[in-house]
């Protein structure tokens, strides 16, 4: 039951980070397609900065949680099999 519940709450992390780092990439892309039709202003490169930035503390983040749910869930497993 408890490894359930943190399988579920991984999956939820993990969910809520690719969201935030989409939502960068949102941002950043449609500030470059407002520069491309010539309506944007100066931010284009700064929100694109952003966008990886987030992308890669999603990604550092996700790696993490998925290390130490493996590590949780291996002793989980351990324990029963004794």
């Amino acid at each position: 039951m408890k490894l359930e519940i943190m399988d579920k709450i991984v999956a939820l992390m993990t969910a809520a980070f690719g969201f935030v780092a989409a939502l960068a990439w949102n941002g950043a892309i449609s500030q470059l397609m407002e520069d491309w039709l010539g309506t944007g202003g100066d931010q284009t490169l700064g929100l694109i900065i952003y966008a990886v930035i987030v992308t890669a503390v999603a990604v550092i983040a996700i790696v993490l949680i998925s290390r130490v749910y493996g590590k949780i869930k291996a002793k989980e497993e351990a324990k029963e099999k004794k």
